[in-house]
Parts: structure tokens; sequence; C-alpha cells
């Protein structure tokens, strides 16, 4: 790795930290802590997925015209003075709207950064650093939430402004830090005159393979991430009598998973097909809904339904694994020279439409219609495998499997070097 992409993982690893002090405790701060109620606390959330869904269409057009840097700073910035300004709120609306702050600032970071990768990384590199990226975010996270609920007491709201302190701190740290980073320069497009930012978008519509892609990431998206704090758990303490240490474990165990199997279950990827890894993924996930299914339909002991949906948060885990050297940096190799930075908003904003959609679905089906939820999200998680080997019929031999350009001469739009032969013939 260069100097630029130290600097960027640094920063991955301290807002994931930063992240980790507050997230989990969210929910319980605004509505016991400060005493404004389960609604407020529920609308709370709602308001990290609306301000996503607001920003993210623009953070696109702004990176590609000014650079990810200087989005990302202003991103940082934001988040700090959203993270601190919940911190010190005891009325309903400044809770909402420094959530909005901190919610959009947080939203505009994934592209950003991603886009940084993007310009600091080969098409050979890209998969590794996409696999760090992951790596320490979890890492990050895990460590965040584990020091937090230490320091945390729910009787006094002092150890919450201080959660949200050290949180609007590492954001701050994260600023200076990116701030000193020196990234190859990439292609900037600059909009015509007249011209608005619908030009960009209709040629993103138009790209079959990114369209079917973000339709693959919607379901991706709304069959794991969005069922794990919500449908998921709901269904384990409900059907499955899953204890609320048990839960924290099953998360752990996910995390874990994460951080053990990350770098070995990379060397597997880098040279296979990425649809085919997709589709893998989906057979994994689905097996994860039939062991959640025998944990809390079948009919052994509560240890045994404990275990199972122990491993059904693992083999999320491995999935999860398996996907952040794939998905992320297709979306990069499917975006033309200058514009990675609308198809990473672009596919961030699919993932904030699922993370929103998901618990919303999932959270009231999980806790009470036990056997139609798990049938549902196994066919969910099959249909993952459908669409993933639908996609790699659209993707060029480079594009699916980077690996061939190695021993491959490409062209630049792509065509491999038998095409380039036949049509020089």
């Amino acid at each position: 790795m260069g100097a630029a992409m130290r600097r960027i993982h640094v920063g991955n690893a301290l807002s994931a930290f930063g992240l980790g002090f507050t997230v989990p405790y969210l929910y319980v701060y605004v509505a016991q802590v400060r005493g404004l109620g389960s609604v407020t606390a529920g609308l709370v959330l709602a308001v990290f997925a609306v301000a996503a869904l607001i920003v993210l269409p623009f953070a696109g057009r702004a990176i590609v015209r000014r650079g990810p840097l200087p989005v990302l700073l202003v991103a940082l910035v934001t988040a700090a003075l959203g993270a601190m300004s919940l911190g010190l709120s005891a009325s309903a609306g400044t809770v909402l709207a420094s959530a909005a702050a901190l919610g959009a600032g947080q939203a505009v970071m994934q592209p950003a950064l991603a886009t940084m990768i993007v310009d600091c990384s080969t098409t050979e590199t890209r998969s590794r650093a996409f696999a760090m990226q992951f790596f320490l975010q979890n890492l990050g996270l895990g460590v965040g939430g584990l020091i937090g609920g230490h320091l945390v007491d729910t009787t006094s709201a002092s150890s919450f402004t201080l959660l949200f302190a050290i949180e609007a701190a590492m954001f701050l740290v994260l600023t200076a830090v990116m701030a000193t980073v020196r990234t190859p320069r990439a292609p900037r497009i600059e909009e015509a005159p007249g011209q608005t930012g619908g030009g960009s978008w209709k040629q993103l519509l138009g790209n079959r393979a990114m369209v079917q892609l973000c339709v693959l990431g919607f379901v991706l998206f709304f069959a794991c991430y969005g069922q794990f704090e919500s449908g998921l758990s709901a269904y384990g303490v409900e059907a499955a009598g899953i204890s609320t240490s048990a839960l924290g474990t099953a998360l752990a165990a996910n995390t874990l998973m994460i951080v053990v199997a990350q770098f070995a279950v990379l060397k597997f990827v880098e040279r296979r097909k990425r649809s085919r890894v997709i589709a893998s993924v989906g057979l994994i996930w689905a097996v994860a809904w039939a062991v959640a299914g025998y944990a809390g339909l079948g009919h052994g002991g509560q240890a045994m339904a404990t275990a199972a949906f122990i491993s059904t948060y693992a083999l999320f885990g491995l999935g999860e694994a398996m996907l952040s050297p794939t998905l992320a940096p297709l979306v990069a190799d499917l975006a033309p020279a200058g514009l990675a930075g609308q198809y990473n908003s672009a596919f961030a904003l699919v993932k904030q439409l699922a993370l929103a959609i998901g618990p919303a679905v999932g959270g009231p089906l999980g806790a009470s219609l036990h056997g139609p939820y798990i049938v549902a999200f196994l066919l969910f998680s099959l249909g993952i495998t459908v669409l993933a080997v639908r996609l790699g019929r659209q993707l060029t031999d480079v594009q699916n499997q980077p690996s061939l350009a190695r021993s491959r001469v490409v062209t630049q739009g792509g065509a491999p070097a038998d095409a380039v032969v036949a049509a020089e013939a």
C-alpha cells in the first residue's frame, strides 16, 4: 500500500471506531435516557435513512465534479457537529435535527471513501483494498462497541454525552488525517453550460450491468443487513427464545467470522468469477436461513436453538467476507472514467433504501409470522443466486474475473485480446 491508501484505511478504522461507541446504544439513549419515548427513538432511526436518501444523489454529482476529498471533509465536519449536538440534545426537535446531520454525514462518507480507494488502486489490487476496508470497519465497530459498553451508564445522561463526544472527536481526527492524503489525479467531468446532473444519471441507468447490480445489491442488503437488528433478532427472541446475552453473542460471532475469515476468503475469491462468488453467497445465506428455521421452529432443546441461532449469524458473516472484495470493486470497474463517485453514490443509495425498508418489513414479520418469515428470506437468498448468474452474462470477462487482466492483453474498452486479434484479421 502507498501512503495515501494507508491513510484512507486508518480513516476507515477511526470512523468505524467512533460509530461503534454510539450505534448500539442510540435507541436506549433517546427513548430512556432522554425520556423521549420509543416513537421519537424510532423516528431518529428513520431520519438517518431519510437523510441518506436525500443527500446521496447530490453527493455523487459533487464527487464527480469536485473530487472525493473535499466532499469527504465536508461530510466529516457535518457528522462531527451532528454527533456532538446529539449528545447534548434534550428535546425531540434538536435530537431529530442532530440525527439528520449525523446521518447525512455518515452517508456521504461511504461513496467518498470508496472513490478514494478506487483512485488509489488498480484493477488487480482493488479487491484487497476493499477487503482491508471491510476488515477494519468491522474491527473498529467491534472495539468501539466493546469500550462504549463499559463507559455507558443508562442512569447518567453525561455518560452518553461522553460517547457522542468521542464519536465527534474521531470524525475530527479523521478530518485531519484525510486532509493530508494526496490521491492520484483522477479524471473529473465538468458539466456543459445549461446541463443538469440528469445526464450522468441517464448514462448510469443506460448501463444494464450496473442496473442489474443495483437490483442485486438491494436484495442482498434487504435480505441480510436489513434483518440483523430487526427481523432476525425479533424472530430469535420470539420464536427461538434467545436471550439478550445470546443475541449479543450472535452479533459478536458475526463480527468474529468476518475478522478471522476475511483474508483467507480473499485468496479464494480473487481467482474466481465475481458472479459465481455472489451466487455462492446466496446459497450460503439460504443455508443460514434454514439453520435459523431450525432454531425457532425445530424441536431441539434451548441449547441447540441458541447454538443454531449463533451459527446463523456466523454464516452471514462468511457471506459478508466474500462480498466485501467483490461488490465494491465491481461497481468501480463498471463505472466509466471520471464517474466512479456517481456509481458509488448510486450503489450507496440502493443500500440505504434496502436498509430503510428491510427493518420495516422484516421486524413485524419476524416477530409474529415465524414460518413465513423464514421461508420468504430463504427464497430471497436463492433469488440472490439467480440474479448473480444473470448479472454474469452482462459482464465482460475481465469485469467478472479481474485476474484475467494479468495474463491477457486488454483494450481500453475491456475487450479480450482474442477479440482484438480477430478484428485485426
